[in-house]
């Protein structure tokens, strides 16, 4: 049999208690107390750690899933409104877990481990849970002098937006460009996102470099447009940490305004493991970007565990089918099935597709016979710099069928 311990911190607390008054901030306390005993029905072990940290004991667990499955049910009860003394407060949870005995063996081990996993929570933005992994706990040399040049990267001028053209398969036309983002690291030279993206999220430092990436493009994208190329779309991931920002519309409706940029020619992807935690709350910020005029798309569609009965909720413009299921087609009969079923299901419910990672003839030919909207990848173009890819936009130098 499996244990476990998670280490549940209430994500801004520190506000409410600080403007509303400890009065308040006790209440609060209290009612947390209340939901997570309710969530654990009794079964399990819970007490307060200190200030709003809560400490719960599983014993007897017969699957990690059953530890994943409470973590989720209280992520989901504590984003709910909470009503105390006339005010409605909103506040989430970051839940680190650890497990026994994998990671420990003993109380004091487990709880530590899990108060690592917590604060890893917390860095991607709150309401989420982190499982114990033991790089958690590891820092080399290497890792620390890239993560304190990281925090130099932006005030020197280290990062560069390159954008891929999104391409309308009937038309073989540029219909809107991906911003990528790159690290000219002046030692190491350029440092692929995949390196230093999870950084930027573990140290919190995604919140910056995201508004910089988002107002870089906004920027661009009008740029473009008033050098005398034709109007399109520019893409732009938000992460977890900036999708949950309670003022992330606000944001985007500020750097429209300064930029300039028409609200129609931003689009926002957000991957599919983002769109599904605090799901209605996330419907309700789809909804709040919509009324501003702005396209969604859910991105790398098809890894994750979207629910069709939420997806039909989700205001969205577009999925996007992961290149994982674009690289084996059409040689490889599932991953053929899951685009394709992809595609007929996007459509009976009005959204279009767009297929990421094209590479091949075959590829484009078997998206086009199926219906897919659009096409992005090395078959069309790389990701460019700014300036080429405005002369890609000018001249429009891309495949036709």
């Amino acid at each position: 049999m499996l244990g476990a311990v998670l280490f549940v911190d209430l994500d801004r607390f520190k506000t409410i208690n600080d403007s509303l008054g400890h009065g308040i901030g006790d209440e609060l306390l209290k009612s947390a107390a209340e939901r997570i005993q309710k969530c654990i029905e009794g079964k399990y072990s819970v007490a307060r750690f200190g200030g709003d940290e809560f400490v719960i004991m599983l014993s007897e667990i017969d699957h990690v899933n059953t530890v994943m499955r409470i973590s989720s049910s209280l992520i989901a009860e504590m984003s709910q409104p909470f009503f105390i003394n006339g005010h409605e407060l909103f506040t989430t949870v970051s839940i680190g877990v650890s497990l026994f005995p994998k990671d420990g063996t003993d109380p004091q081990t487990l709880i530590k481990l899990a108060d690592v996993a917590m604060y890893k929570a917390k860095r991607l933005g709150g309401n989420h849970y982190q499982l114990y992994k033991e790089e958690m706990n590891t820092l080399t040399p290497e890792r620390l002098a890239l993560e304190n040049a990281l925090h130099h990267a932006l005030e020197r001028n280290e990062l560069e937006l390159y954008y891929q053209p999104q391409i309308e398969t009937k038309t073989g036309r540029i219909v809107g460009m991906e911003a990528l983002i790159r690290w000219n690291h002046p030692e190491q030279g350029v440092i692929s996102p995949g390196v230093f993206i999870p950084l930027a999220e573990e140290t919190g430092l995604i919140i910056p470099i995201g508004e910089w990436v988002l107002e870089t493009a906004c920027r661009q994208n009008k740029s473009w447009q008033e050098a005398g190329a034709p109007k399109v779309r520019v893409a732009v991931n938000l992460s977890a940490a900036q999708f949950y920002q309670e003022e992330i519309v606000d944001k985007v409706k500020s750097v429209l305004e300064t930029s300039g940029l028409a609200a129609e020619c931003l689009e926002l992807e957000i991957t599919e493991s983002i769109a599904m935690h605090s799901v209605d709350r996330v419907i309700e910020t789809f909804r709040e970007l919509h009324k501003v005029g702005i396209q969604v798309s859910m991105d790398d569609f098809g890894t994750g565990y979207s629910s069709l009965s939420y997806l039909k909720h989700f205001p969205i413009k577009r999925l996007k089918i992961d290149q994982s299921f674009i690289r084996g087609i059409p040689s490889r009969a599932d991953d053929a099935a899951i685009a394709s079923s992809i595609i007929v299901m996007a459509h009976s419910l009005g959204l279009q597709v767009l297929g990421e990672g094209v590479e091949t003839e075959e590829q484009r030919q078997f998206l086009a016979e199926r219906g897919c909207d659009e096409m992005q990848g090395y078959l069309f173009s790389k990701p460019v710099p700014a300036k080429q890819a405005e002369e890609l936009l000018k001249k429009q130098t891309v495949v036709n069928n």
